[in-house]
């Protein structure tokens, strides 16, 4: 059964008159959507989308709209009342470097283009849904803070959300906390997988590979460590990995190295399994080093690790009868959606773990694929595409809820 506030807000007037303008802003979404794809954000280079997406939200008459310190950019749409502020998200950063070809080739209704979906679509959606907010009248009670925030991808860390909860200005008015990302409205995300990713750097004396050899080996160490990797208990409930992924090191093919390395991610949905493997990979670093020491010449020098943190996002769930989740699950279901709760590494990583209500929502339905790829595309068919808008919108209002 709908909730009372998510039925109060489906039988409003001002939310039907929203739901109009934003079928009478279809073409502009598209439009939108196409321009803030066509500019490039690679990682922590976000800032020629970013100054486009404060135009945007200026023109849709957000209040306070600007670019905070680490280059989030965030308007205000105010609400009746003093309890707190609900943020809406979307990132403006993809995953692909300077100088990728981000132009849009359109057929019928599909878009092509890297960054298309992940997450230009969320921006746009998230702007199309504001200025049907402000045109209907609609007077939420929580203040609504539109976010299109920096460095959600790769080793950015979630740093622009990070910092939006722990120094931006708006930190202590927030509770509650949407992330519009992913291809599905359908598919809600209330678990919060964790992650640790390192750089591990092994040194040694090096020397040349005949006239030096029987002196130790950084390699040795570094594979040593990557078979026991390979033997770690991870359960598949909660789901927990352990990936090594890049690898670097040695000077000529004549030579041992000096300097060896590979970068590594860890994940799990539970942070008591996060900080368990966390452990037991520091317990291998310290293991190998110790062997290939023993194991060979240390005269010229001894093998050494370092094993440096370049991410971290915290694990953690919101429970699947909260307000904020049972509000979202009603409102889709609402628009003939089959909701599923789900896991998976977002935004809502941050809130999550401090315990802020939050949740991550796709904005479109489904159709597409190859994120993360240069051949990433999505389809706006005018009429799924509305749908899932539609949603969107009752999820937000539901949990904002409105004015009579």
């Amino acid at each position: 059964m709908t909730n009372h506030i998510t039925r109060k807000v489906l039988d409003h007037a001002g939310f039907k008159s929203a739901l109009t303008h934003i079928d009478a802003g279809y073409d502009r979404f598209v439009d939108e959507l196409i321009t803030l794809t066509e500019i490039p954000a690679p990682p922590f280079r976000e800032e020629r989308k970013a100054a486009a997406y404060l135009e945007m939200m200026q023109e849709a008459g957000l209040e306070e709209a600007a670019r905070d310190e680490i280059g989030n950019v965030c308007g205000l749409i105010r609400g009746t009342g003093n309890d707190g502020y609900l943020v809406v998200a979307a990132h403006l950063d993809t995953v692909f470097p300077e100088g990728t070809d981000v132009t849009v080739r359109r057929e019928g209704t599909k878009l092509f283009a890297p960054g298309v979906g992940d997450d230009t679509r969320g921006l746009a959606a998230n702007l199309t849904l504001m200025r049907a907010i402000k045109q209907s009248g609609i007077r939420p009670k929580k203040t609504i803070l539109l976010v299109g925030d920096v460095g959600e991808e790769g080793k950015g860390d979630l740093r622009g959300i990070r910092h939006l909860f722990t120094e931006g200005q708006y930190r202590d008015r927030i509770d509650g906390f949407i992330s519009v990302d992913g291809p599905e409205t359908a598919r809600i995300v209330n678990q919060a997988v964790g992650s640790y990713r390192y750089r591990v750097t092994f040194n040694g004396p090096g020397g040349h590979s005949y006239g030096a050899f029987g002196t130790v080996n950084p390699a040795y160490a570094m594979a040593e460590v990557l078979t026991g990797l390979s033997e770690l208990h991870l359960p598949t409930e909660p789901k927990t990995t352990a990936t090594p992924s890049v690898f670097g090191g040695g000077t000529s093919i004549n030579a041992t190295p000096e300097t060896v390395w590979f970068e590594l991610d860890l994940r799990s949905v539970s942070q008591t399994e996060l900080d368990r493997i966390d452990g037991e990979f520091h317990a291998l670093l310290e293991k190998a080093v110790a062997a290939e020491n023993a194991r060979a010449d240390i005269s010229t020098g001894k093998v050494t690790v370092e094993a440096m943190r370049i991410g971290h996002r915290p694990a953690g769930a919101v429970a699947d009868n909260a307000p904020i989740i049972t509000s979202s699950l009603d409102a889709i279901k609402a628009f003939g959606f089959e909701p599923r709760l789900t896991a998976s590494s977002t935004d809502a990583n941050i809130p999550i773990s401090l315990g802020v209500p939050a949740v991550c929502i796709g904005s479109g339905s489904g159709v597409g694929g190859r994120a993360h790829s240069l051949e990433e595309w999505i389809d706006v068919d005018r009429e799924p595409q509305l749908r899932s808008l539609h949603a969107l919108l009752a999820v937000i209002l539901s949990i904002t809820d409105l004015e009579d």
